[in-house]
């Protein structure tokens, strides 16, 4: 025995009375370690130290310290109560048994074998850990690898997903938009409306929600316009697919695919192709509706046409009155419209006067069937008596037809001194300003009331009605600084008089950014005159309401769609 081991100094002996005692789960399961012959029999009658009643508890014989001396030395060498069974708990070290009645302490011997068993090493272990240990971290490695992969790709899938319902932004936003408002009891519609101008070829995506048996309300436009207008392609109507197909384009990323076979889709042609020979206007709009067909879209039979001036002017007056809240509320006063475009100008009211309904020419007055009301409005387009076409007729010269022998177009509307070169329907013509000592705003007036003469159905009650200006009133009226250019304002007709007269005066003084200004803003004011407006008239000039495009393209998508619906309720 080692001096000064607390393990091995001999401890007090367990009295035979006195079983160890087990608590808790150990109590209810036999104890491990006991050998079956302890279980059994227990061990031989002469052995000391063993009472009937009280078992040690005892790990198994090849666990215990005695099975390693059992077969290192034999059992000769063990001490008599360890050849039967084995130490309850492992050795401190293998020579140093812990104090036990089992074991008196001066049974245990130093031995070489013990040393040898102490001295024993453990190099398949120690290579074990070598191996184990890099490939362990290797498969750590190749697992944190593999989930920055697939979690990569799943954040970029679902990235890619967003964008693809999305499309920048705003389609994702607008497709949730309407889902959600669908969700909440609205219903969600769209239409698309191409407008085919005399300069350029719009489109228009209207988005609307309706309270049941409620007024649609207008949520959000999406607007893109390319040139030249279908005009410019009536020689070579395959060029005309691109530029639409790229304007289809737009509706279907504007839209939510679950929408675009319930959304109609319309083109109306304007005052460009009403000037082109039947012939040519026809195989552009089939060319047209060959491409409509092959789109995703609603597409009826009468997706494409041409529109006629009354149907154009009913079609400003509906998204104005929309836009103002005038037809929403029976009763409300509603506004008056005129349109200014490059083929044609247009005046829409609705008379309150039974005089203006007496004696309007026929052709004046149409009826207008909407949200189940009738409307009996007076409406009537100009053709010829657009901008661009006045133009034309003021410095001489003949709608569709090249100046004879190139000649030169003369004008008293332009500076003297000028002399250049003006395209307008896909022809050129060859200009200059009249010499003239006298004063050119008067020169101009003069020519430019010819023009007019016996033209305009003067109404004088529009005098008493509120009126908006649109498109190249607009625009003209912008051009002089009688406007803010983004915001629109108001004027009175007699300020494009005064615009007209500086603008003429200081002509050669003052170059101005456009040569047509003085002959643009005379023509202006005597038209408006010629309508009936006096000098004092207040006119609204605006671009948008509630940042929506006040063009007739959205009167004519909701006059077609409500349509749509009034059909489908007669045929259910």
């Amino acid at each position: 025995m080692r001096e000064g081991c607390r393990a091995c100094a001999p401890g007090p002996r367990r009295p035979a009375s006195t079983p160890r005692l087990r608590t808790g789960l150990a109590a209810l399961r036999p104890a491990r370690g006991v050998t079956r012959r302890a279980r059994g029999r227990g061990p031989a009658s002469g052995s000391a130290g063993w009472r009937p009643g009280w078992r040690p508890r005892l790990r198994r014989p090849e666990q215990g310290a005695a099975s390693v001396y059992r077969r290192l030395l034999g059992d000769r060498h063990l001490p008599p109560r360890s050849r039967d069974f084995s130490l309850a708990r492992e050795p401190r070290s293998l020579l140093c048994f812990p104090a036990s009645p089992l074991f008196p302490p001066a049974a245990v011997a130093q031995s070489s074998a013990h040393k040898e068993m102490r001295k024993i090493p453990s190099n398949g272990n120690l290579k074990m850990t070598k191996v184990a240990y890099p490939l362990g971290l290797l498969v750590s490695l190749f697992i944190y690898v593999a989930y920055i992969k697939w979690h990569w790709a799943s954040a970029t899938q679902a990235f890619f997903s967003i964008t693809e319902v999305a499309t920048g932004a705003r389609r994702g936003q607008q497709a949730r938009t309407a889902l959600g408002t669908a969700a909440r009891g609205h219903e969600v519609f769209y239409g698309i409306m191409f407008d085919a101008g005399s300069t350029g070829t719009r489109v228009h995506v209207f988005q609307f929600t309706r309270q049941p048996r409620g007024t649609p309300t207008l949520t959000h436009e999406t607007f893109k316009a390319l040139k030249p207008g279908l005009s410019a392609y009536a020689d070579d109507v395959e060029k005309s697919t691109p530029g639409i197909q790229e304007l289809l384009d737009v509706a279907k990323q504007d839209i939510p695919f679950d929408f675009w076979k319930a959304t109609p889709l319309v083109l109306k042609a304007t005052a460009g192709l009403r000037l082109l020979p039947g012939e040519k206007a026809q195989k552009l709009l089939e060319k047209v509706k060959e491409v409509f067909k092959a789109s995703p879209f609603l597409v009826g039979d009468d997706c494409v046409s041409i529109m006629n001036g009354t149907d154009e002017g009913v079609s400003a007056w509906i998204t104005i009155n929309f836009l103002t809240g005038s037809l929403e509320t029976p009763g409300r006063s509603s506004v008056g419209m005129l349109d200014l475009g490059g083929g044609s100008t247009q005046i829409t009211f609705l008379p309150r006067v039974e005089g203006t309904l007496h004696t309007s020419p026929p052709g004046h007055l149409t009826s207008l069937q909407m949200f189940n009301r009738t409307y009996k409005l007076y409406s009537y387009s100009y053709l010829g008596l657009g901008l661009m076409s006045a133009r034309l007729a003021i410095l001489g010269g003949v709608e569709g037809t090249p100046a004879a022998d190139g000649k030169e177009l003369v004008s008293p509307c332009l500076s003297p001194s000028f002399k250049g070169e003006w395209e307008h329907a896909e022809i050129t013509y060859r200009i200059s300003g009249q010499k003239a000592a006298v004063n050119l705003h008067e020169l101009c007036a003069s020519r430019v009331s010819e023009i007019l003469r016996n033209q305009v159905h003067r109404v004088a009650e529009v005098k008493d009605v509120d009126f908006y200006a649109f498109s190249y009133y607009y625009d003209l009226a912008a051009n002089v600084g009688l406007i803010d250019a983004e915001k629109g304002g108001s004027l009175t007709v007699g300020d494009f008089e005064i615009a007209a007269k500086y603008v003429c005066r200081t002509v050669e003084t003052q170059p101005q950014s456009s040569p047509f200004l003085c002959m643009d803003l005379t023509y202006v004011s005597l038209l408006l005159r010629e309508f009936g407006f006096p000098g004092n008239k207040v006119l609204k000039l605006t671009r948008k309401i509630d940042n929506v495009e006040t063009s007739w393209a959205l009167g004519a998508a909701f006059h077609y769609i409500d349509s749509l619906n009034s059909r489908k309720s007669r045929a259910s």
